[in-house]
């Protein structure tokens, strides 16, 4: 499962207080906790200040390249109108980067954010398919909208927040007082409101606190006595003009023996109005301490030396507070409303706010009654140890796992939703017989059971178009046509390959999207093809620039050998980039994504295998004799164009070495275009020289019908490959089809084929392998027809037509689905903004 983590939360303009710190204890405690699952966390770059400390925060805990930032234009708080156009889009920039990251479950740590700031947060604004989770503080200005939501923006702000949180799939409560506000309240689903509790940092802990730093900081804040201590903001809720009521209904005596603090920032109004309460309530002067902003060592610190923690909130949504004082050391009571007793955990340390009578006499007795005071003290240090979290996160991540098998059962649902009522329009662009191209091929068995998901019209750059389902069956467009009328078409697929059969594509994609099939991993042949020959100049130095940097670029004008430059480098990225998903026929062309763009460059790419039309049965040994074979010849026979990547040298040195070079009986042959170089002119030496040259044939091109002629009539085929480009080979298919034992290396896309059958030799396999694979299945009709058995029967469930072309159905249509939530569909939904 991907958990990507939204942790704006630990960068808006409260970063430093509660929410904050909570959002990114929690993620830190989540990537412990991860297990087997992978964990992104997604920042704001209008916020650049915290980046680099929260990569510092997660740093030996989470590769760095699991953080990612995403970036809009600002400002876009919404307190300013003139924001309105820049968040709604900030909006949909935020959405469809959470998409691109492919989460299982997205997990927003703060959702009411943005007011006053440039943190954008939503749920289900764009794409309500992404399962959501969110961290559910309180409803505190829900349930008590005065004063807090008496501001006409404040409470437009706030409501659409509400309406944000009502769309997420799992809502992870803080408290179980959370949890029930918002089953409460809100009608949540209470069985994905889930309570996951909090913890107080690690740093607040008991200390041994020095003479002389005590004296510091007593004279630094005005604490000349033993103290009652309150943190936690100033607000309506925290109930502080009620503390310091109650704190004056304490006896003089006592009183002058201690003083009152409170430890938090204070605007200078909000301090003349506490001040001015403490005089009307009898307090003399230096009993109220106003501390103003403490930074966090000292207040670790004045937790330690306190000598009763108050919290007299009517209202918290966990209330953090008394849990680091706690995990201080420190005597706590506090209110009995809200989630404070969960806290506390004791009934004997709570009171009523409301009351002040009942606060002055608890805080009395922590003061004064020994006993209490020591029971106190045992239970608090024993209750802060019920919260973790690492407990937490274990919740969390837990109701995640849940939320994420719930969503896997909408599969259903959604090949429901795939099944239209209507073929959808597909435009198919390919190279298609006649031209000698495997694709072409390839695309001549596909259409027709592609067919049955779409209506199909076929983009050509080729004169003519000889097979007869596609004549009848689908119209037959130019380029030209096509740039003009793309917009006809709901669906649009590209199949690129190495050669210069696919030159017209690359420019189509680069302005007209769709899905790309890549057969070829490396398409640097026709790249410098389009280069070299004029029909797009530069073309192929401004692919490896782009693939792979200047040095590969500068390689291209001062290689001694350009081929060397080729065979180097994919040079396929600009293809990758403007694809709009990527479909490949083995996982081997996945790997080399991930070697040379990294573990995230195949993440969302689908697999399909390479298809076949089932072999029908054929006259054996009528082929045979047009052919010029004998009924008890043994036929080994390669197939494919000649060349030094299917290691033809070694088959026909091996068959020399061999004692099948005795046999009259056995034949050799070659079906393909020798190579025109030197390795062809070898390999031909190397036959006359012979003396069973006789026996041994290059056949040179073949149409289609003498191609499966020879499938029919050999007896082993030999398909052997290196310096692999992740091509897919199509000619072990074929042999399979046929039922031939073919011998194979495990080599680039052969790797992936199902050992059981073929004979499968290593990649760097020894020529004595090769002897011996031939000499054994020579000799052995039963192990040839066994496995040659076997490997029909594979080709024809694994790689029927109907079951490929479902695969292409739903792979393109997951494509077309999710890009209404990637970058094609952002920018018509900027565009039509209000």
């Amino acid at each position: 499962m991907r958990i990507v983590i939204d942790l704006q939360g630990a960068q808006a303009i409260n970063h430093n207080r509660g929410i904050g710190r909570y959002s990114l204890s929690l993620a830190l405690a989540m990537v412990r906790n991860r297990g087997n699952h992978d964990v992104l966390i997604a920042l704001n770059g209008l916020f650049p200040d915290t980046i680099e400390p929260i990569r510092k925060a997660f740093d030996g805990l989470l590769p760095q390249e699991n953080i990612r930032i995403w970036h809009a234009i600002g400002p876009v708080s919404e307190m300013d109108e003139r924001n309105s156009a820049r968040r709604k889009a900030a909006e949909l920039v935020r959405k469809v980067f959470l998409s691109s990251l492919k989460p299982d479950v997205v997990h927003v740590t703060s959702l009411f954010e943005g007011l006053g700031d440039d943190a954008i947060t939503s749920i289900g604004l764009f794409n309500q398919d992404i399962p959501t989770a969110v961290t559910l503080y309180d409803l505190i200005p829900y349930i008590h909208p005065k004063p807090y939501l008496e501001n006409p923006s404040v409470n437009k702000w706030y409501r659409g927040k509400i309406e944000h949180l009502r769309r997420a799939h799992l809502w992870l409560a803080i408290s179980d007082s959370s949890r029930r506000e918002g089953v409460e309240h809100l009608i949540l689903p209470e069985e994905w409101v889930i309570n996951i509790s909090s913890d107080a940092d690690a740093h607040f802990i008991p200390l041994e606190i020095s003479p002389n730093e005590e004296q510091r900081i007593r004279q630094k804040y005005g604490l000349n006595r033993p103290f009652v201590m309150y943190t936690g903001g100033i607000d309506y809720r925290k109930n502080i003009e009620g503390l310091i009521r109650a704190y004056a209904k304490l006896p003089q005596q006592l009183r002058r023996d201690h003083q009152l603090a409170i430890v938090c920032s204070i605007q200078p109004e909000q301090k003349a109005l506490l001040e001015s309460l403490a005089m009307e309530q009898g307090l003399d002067s230096g009993e109220l301490v106003l501390t103003g902003f403490v930074p966090e060592e000292d207040l670790l610190a004045l937790y330690n030396l306190c000598a009763l923690f108050v919290f007299p909130s009517w209202h918290e949504g966990f209330g953090l507070p008394a849990l680091e004082a706690m995990r201080c050391g420190a005597p706590v009571i506090g209110a009995n409303t809200s989630s404070i007793p969960e806290v506390i955990g004791w009934e004997e340390a709570l009171f009523d706010p409301h009351s002040d009578d009942e606060m002055s006499a608890a805080i009395q007795r922590g003061l004064t009654d020994k006993d209490f005071r020591d029971k106190l003290i045992r239970h608090c240090k024993k209750q802060a140890e019920h919260f973790s979290w690492d407990e937490s996160a274990r919740r969390a991540i837990e109701a995640m796992e849940r939320l994420h098998s719930g969503m896997n059962t909408q599969n259903a649902e959604i090949s429901q939703k795939f099944a239209q009522p209507h073929r959808p329009k597909l435009a198919y662009i390919s190279p298609l017989p006649p031209e000698r191209s495997g694709i072409a091929d390839y695309t001549a068995e596909l259409l027709p059971a592609l067919a049955e998901h779409y209506e199909i019209e076929v983009i050509v750059d080729q004169a003519d178009v000889e097979d007869r389902w596609i004549k009848e069956r689908c119209p037959i467009r130019s380029v030209k046509w096509f740039e003009e009328n793309h917009h006809q078409f709901d669906r649009i697929m590209y199949h690129f390959g190495n050669s210069s059969f696919h030159q017209h594509m690359f420019p189509l994609l680069e302005s007209i999207p769709g899905v790309v099939v890549l057969h070829d991993f490396f398409l640097s042949g026709i790249q410098a093809h389009r280069d070299i020959h004029g029909g797009a100049p530069h073309a192929w130095a401004q692919a490896l620039y782009s693939s792979h940097g200047y040095h590969a670029a500068l390689e291209r004008y001062t290689a001694a050998d350009t081929a060397d430059v080729i065979w180097r480098y994919p040079a396929n990225l600009p293809v990758l980039q403007r694809a709009q998903s990527v479909i490949v026929h083995s996982e081997n062309s996945r790997k080399l994504a991930t070697q040379w763009y990294g573990p995230e460059a195949a993440a969302d790419w689908s697999i399909i295998p390479h298809l076949r039309v089932p072999a029908e049965p054929s006259n054996r040994e009528g082929i045979r004799r047009q052919l010029g074979f004998e009924p008890d010849d043994l036929v080994i026979c390669s197939f494919g164009h000649i060349g030094p990547t299917k290691q033809n040298h070694r088959l026909l040195q091996a068959f020399l070495a061999s004692p099948l070079n005795a046999k009259a009986k056995a034949k050799l042959v070659f079906l393909g275009q020798n190579h025109s170089g030197e390795y062809g002119q070898d390999l031909l030496q190397t036959i006359t020289a012979s003396e069973c040259s006789a026996r041994i044939r290059i056949t040179g091109w073949t149409d289609t019908e003498t191609y499966r002629a020879y499938l029919a009539a050999s007896d082993i085929a030999v398909q052997l490959r290196t310096l692999s480009r992740g091509e897919t080979s199509g000619a072990v298919l074929d042999c399979m089809n046929y039922g031939l034992p073919t011998i194979v290396n495990t080599h680039g896309s052969l790797a992936d084929l199902d050992e059981d059958g073929v004979w499968m030799l290593p990649d760097d396999f020894e020529d004595d392998d090769l002897v011996t694979a031939l000499t054994t299945l020579a000799h052995d009709r039963e192990l040839r027809r066994h496995l040659g058995s076997k490997a029909r029967n594979i080709v024809h469930t694994k790689h029927a037509p109907q079951a490929c072309a479902q695969m292409y159905f739903r792979a393109i249509e997951q494509s077309y689905e999710q890009a209404k939530f990637g970058l094609p569909g952002l920018l018509p939904a900027i565009a039509n903004l209000n």
